[in-house]
């Protein structure tokens, strides 16, 4: 586990949906809980639940899968913004994940939210992430 707790969350969570497993932790911080609430919102992840042990705390996420058996569909995540390099959209310039059936997830000034939520109240902010 790095300092970006971002990229470690969308890394546990890519890899645990490669190798098929139910669940997963991602240590809490305040800002992996609200990412993975917007993640239970739309559909990525079927339930979350609080956890702790030895002092530390945990989600514990338990992923939906697509059931196909020809094909492998894989739940892909990709950290836009890093510490080392901020990318910020204006609202007019948010991207569209995959002509919109894929999220952007922001943090703006009013909170992490989808780039649906953030084209509706006319705001823009850092690009987090992609999630299709």
């Amino acid at each position: 586990m790095g300092k970006d707790t971002i990229a470690d969350m969308l890394t546990l969570i890519r890899n645990a949906d490669m190798n098929r497993k139910t669940t997963v932790q991602i240590p809490l911080t305040n800002i992996t809980e609200k990412i993975v609430k917007i993640l239970l919102r739309e559909g990525f992840v079927e339930n979350v639940r609080k956890h702790q042990e030895s002092n530390k705390d945990f989600l514990v996420l338990t992923l939906r899968y697509r059931r196909r058996r020809n094909r492998k569909e894989f739940l892909n995540l990709k950290r836009i913004s890093t510490p080392s390099l901020r990318i910020y959209s204006k609202y007019q310039q948010i991207p569209r994940v995959l002509g919109g059936m894929g999220i952007a997830i922001l943090s703006t000034s009013r909170g992490i939210m989808t780039d649906r939520e953030a084209r509706l109240e006319r705001i823009g902010g850092e690009v987090l992430c992609y999630i299709w």
